[in-house]
């Protein structure tokens, strides 16, 4: 699995776990919008990458030795 694959993956189950905590627990509406400020933050990072092309969770996933797409490609 590549960086770019994992950081998709929990950016994702990030979104999906804040926009459930804030709305429903154990089938109870809490309306709790405190949790949405999580969802803003994983947006905003995912925002300015796609500007800046720098991500924190890709360069601690590249140091823990993962790969690429890019250098996935070029071994294969």
């Amino acid at each position: 699995m590549t960086v770019e694959r994992i950081i998709h993956i929990v950016a994702g189950f990030f979104i999906m776990l804040s926009v459930g905590l804030a709305s429903i627990y154990n089938g109870v509406v809490l309306s709790e919008p405190t949790w949405l400020w999580f969802t803003l933050f994983v947006g905003v990072n995912l925002f300015q990458s796609g500007f800046s092309q720098w991500c924190l969770m890709a360069s601690i996933l590249k140091k823990m030795g993962l790969k690429t797409e890019a250098s996935a490609c070029k071994s294969c």
